[in-house]
């Protein structure tokens, strides 16, 4: 073929290497450079940290189950019995491993276990998984293959709570299979493409696992029939040798006539035939209060089914969010009456909040949740009448999750952030409070963030607190919040000894000059003060906010990992982002989302700079993926005297192109205008013509979250405007990257290495294969 030659519309990342003269002036890092930093990643100091326990199982008997970090990076199991006050380990595991090693014809140590959870039975038999089910008797230790009398669940199948019947889609239907016997039955058969049962697709995340909510005796399923009819569709194509693959499927935008609607339906399938029962209302909107999907946890968002299977309570929420009905259908004749109906004028409910209620038929009440005062508080209401008979808790502060309700002796025990005075907000606490409101006690006084997990019987929990500086402490309680036993304490003096440098806790005035604001400083280990540091500002806007948990982690991505290559690092929740704050301040950017935190941010950066006089407040960088990368591109864009180099990442850069529920909720609902619209002033590439800094825009071309034409939109208009910038697009990669998120890493590195540090990286340094060793 004949060449040709071709114009470059775009800046690819890759820039000119400086001259040879102007190398030699600019300091450079080297690669034993970038693998000291490396030793800060996760992977390397994960390792170094033992005694943390996993979450904790509650066995039929009482006692709990967790298996706990060892020094060699693997785990023992450990059984505490709160009766009798003690903490014992599970079993022998050096006879066990050998009694698994015979059996599996495999080598397996004590601390590496092939098997994550397991059974005890009463005759002292232990079951585990492990390609197959095995039975260890622990009198003798020896391992054996159990027989098993039920098959393995299909792939993509929701269990039913006894364990004896799976649930999963075939063919746009809901089909159920029997794992004793392998019958398979199924339960709907008129559904269709784009109209099927169960289905799981919220535009921006899909699952072959069908969305149902089993009862609590196995007897029915809740469920739906998805509506996808005249839905937009989006594409994507994969790159490869040969013709391109096309990607298509369902994904609905703001302001599109036509959104997904969900059939609200209830199976039977406790007798020879499935009896399908449609709830007697229009369709619902796809929506819930507390989630952009309506799968949570694999179930239903906003839905509880009595205790005796008799009804189900479940929330409809309005497109734009800004009502929300609770419901109550009757399982046998799909009967549905309104309880309650919550509004706001900005949006009822948060993507991530807990389910906070509870239905208790017993003694007919209703436990539910309201920002209605500004905060996140529950009250009790009449099952029948929908009557609110008073408000159970109180003070600033939400409730952040119930934990376990005592019906007999009529209290509730949840979990609290911000009600605490003086104490940090997003740290979570547990209180017990009655139903009527009155004698809210607080259970764990430690000044920490506490992570609980509440017997099945509510007379103990296991508590395990820490900050992001200090590792955890682990302890049984009783009921009353009195400690049992200590149960573990995190061991890090491995981690100190090979120089780990924990985050700095900082607070700071929001942009208001008032209100404080929380965030984590990563400073260098070998921190020179009479040196300037540029700093980097890690952001993620509403509504998670850019910090992260409270507990202690040893690694926060790469934070410190960056930070030994020469920064100051910071992540700070402004306002707009949720946790321990009111309802006012996480609606602070509603309706104006290219704010993304970022007068909070610039206000946060100068005060720091002035607070710390090895920060060099004129040489700032951002950086940010997903909604952190739309809120970096803005801040290049809007604030082109504060930011000097960005990194966006996978940003959702106009949301005029982003799944419609995540607009809708924070943005209102698509309002047109002419040839203009409310979304279009907070589209990144209206601004895109301000840019004076340096800015790489990476995408990874199959993200079926954000798809890339995001990015291009951005692209296109600095094209356009005649800017330099640099693109990377990584050609096959989701929105998280998988494989290539580590090269993204180097990259960044590099970044702002070159560009904001002012030297030169290492070339072609490999995270992953060089030796990051901790010493």
């Amino acid at each position: 073929m004949r060449p040709h030659h071709v114009a470059i519309a775009a800046v690819l990342l890759g820039n000119f290497l400086p001259s040879a003269a102007l190398t030699q002036a600019r300091p450079a890092l080297t690669a034993d450079d970038y693998a000291r930093a490396e030793r800060a990643l996760g992977p390397t100091v994960g390792r170094l940290v033992s005694g943390i326990p996993g979450r904790p199982i509650w066995l039929p008997d009482g006692r709990a189950t967790y298996r706990v970090s060892t020094p060699t990076g693997g785990g023992q199991f450990v059984i505490v019995d709160p009766r009798r006050g003690t903490r014992a380990a599970a079993f022998d595991h050096a006879r066990l491993a050998e009694a698994v090693s015979a059996a599996l014809g495999q080598r397996v140590t004590g601390d590496s276990l092939p098997f994550s959870s397991f059974d005890l039975l009463p005759d002292g038999q232990l079951i585990f998984e492990s390609g197959k089910r095995w039975r260890c008797d622990l009198t003798n230790y020896r391992c054996t293959a159990a027989e098993s009398t039920r098959r393995a669940p299909p792939p993509n199948s929701i269990l039913s709570p006894d364990s004896t019947r799976a649930v999963f889609i075939r063919n746009n239907n809901l089909w159920m299979t029997e794992l004793t016997s392998g019958a398979e039955t199924a339960l709907t058969t008129d559904g269709i493409e784009d109209f099927g049962y169960g289905t799981n697709n919220a535009g921006w995340v899909n699952s072959d696992e069908p969305v149902v909510t089993w009862s609590p005796d196995s007897r029915k399923i809740a469920t739906f029939q998805h509506d996808g009819r005249g839905v937009s569709r989006m594409y994507l194509v994969r790159t490869g040798v040969g013709a391109p693959e096309l990607q298509a499927w369902r994904y609905p935008l703001p302001g599109d006539s036509v959104i997904f609607r969900i059939q609200r339906v209830v199976i039977d399938v406790a007798g020879p035939t499935p009896q399908l029962v449609r709830l007697q209302m229009p369709p619902d909107a796809h929506r819930s209060m507390v989630s952009d999907h309506v799968a949570c946890g694999g179930g239903i968002c906003d839905l509880l089914w009595y205790p005796d299977g008799s009804g189900v309570a479940f929330v409809s929420s309005s497109r734009d969010h800004k009502h929300a009905w609770v419901r109550v259908a009757d399982a046998r004749t799909g009967a549905v009456r309104t309880l309650l109906e919550e509004q706001a004028k900005t949006q009822v409910g948060e993507v991530g909040v807990a389910q906070n209620w509870r239905v208790l038929p017993g003694s007919n009440e209703l436990i539910w949740w309201s920002e209605r005062d500004g905060w996140i508080h529950l009250y009790l209401y009449d099952l029948t009448t929908g009557r609110l008979k008073n408000r159970i808790t109180s003070s600033d502060g939400n409730v952040e999750s119930i934990g376990y309700v005592d019906e007999r002796a009529r209290a509730i025990y949840f979990s609290g952030e911000g009600m605490e005075r003086g104490r940090d907000p997003y740290y979570r606490f547990l209180y017990r409070v009655r139903f009527d409101g009155r004698g809210q006690t607080l259970l764990t006084p430690e000044d920490a963030d506490h992570q609980v997990a509440m017997a099945p019987d509510g007379a103990s929990f296991i508590d395990s607190y820490s900050t992001p500086v200090t590792p955890p402490a682990t302890v049984l309680r009783d009921r009353n919040g009195r400690v049992v036993i200590p149960l573990e304490r995190a061991d890090i003096s491995r981690l100190v000894a090979a120089g780990w440098h924990p985050p700095t806790q900082i607070t700071v005035k929001a942009r208001d000059g008032t209100t404080d604001l929380y965030g984590l400083m990563f400073t260098p280990s070998r921190l020179d003060s009479t040196a300037k540091y540029p700093l980097v500002d890690y952001i993620y806007p509403m509504p998670s906010g850019s910090v992260g948990p409270r507990s202690f982690v040893p690694a926060r991505g790469d934070h410190q990992a960056l930070a030994e290559l020469g920064f100051v690092v910071v992540a700070i929740d402004g306002m707009g982002t949720r946790g321990g704050r009111s309802k006012t301040f996480r609606d602070a950017a509603y309706g104006k989302m290219e704010e993304n935190t970022l007068p909070d941010q610039v206000a946060a950066i100068k005060q720091l700079a002035a607070r710390y006089p090895w920060i060099d407040g004129e040489r700032v960088g951002i950086w940010g993926h997903s909604g952190g990368g739309f809120a970096t591109a803005a801040a290049m864009f809007n604030y082109p005297d504060v930011f000097r180099v960005g990194i966006s990442e996978s940003g959702n850069h106009d949301n005029r192109n982003y799944e419609d529920d995540w607009g809708e909720r924070y943005q209102g609902l698509l309002v047109r205008n002419g040839e203009s619209d409310n979304y279009a002033a907070d589209a990144n590439q209206m601004h895109a013509a301000n840019l004076r800094g340096k800015l790489l825009l990476a995408h990874g071309g199959m993200d079926d979250n954000v798809p890339p034409y995001n990015t291009y939109l951005v692209v296109d208009a600095l094209v356009k405007a005649n800017k330099d910038f640099d693109l990377l697009i990584l050609p096959n990669a989701r929105h998280g990257y998988g494989r290539d998120g580590l090269y993204m890493m180097r990259r960044r590195w590099d970044y702002f290495v070159r560009n904001l540090l002012g030297a030169e990286p290492p070339r072609e340094y490999e995270i992953g294969k060089k030796n990051a060793a901790a010493p």
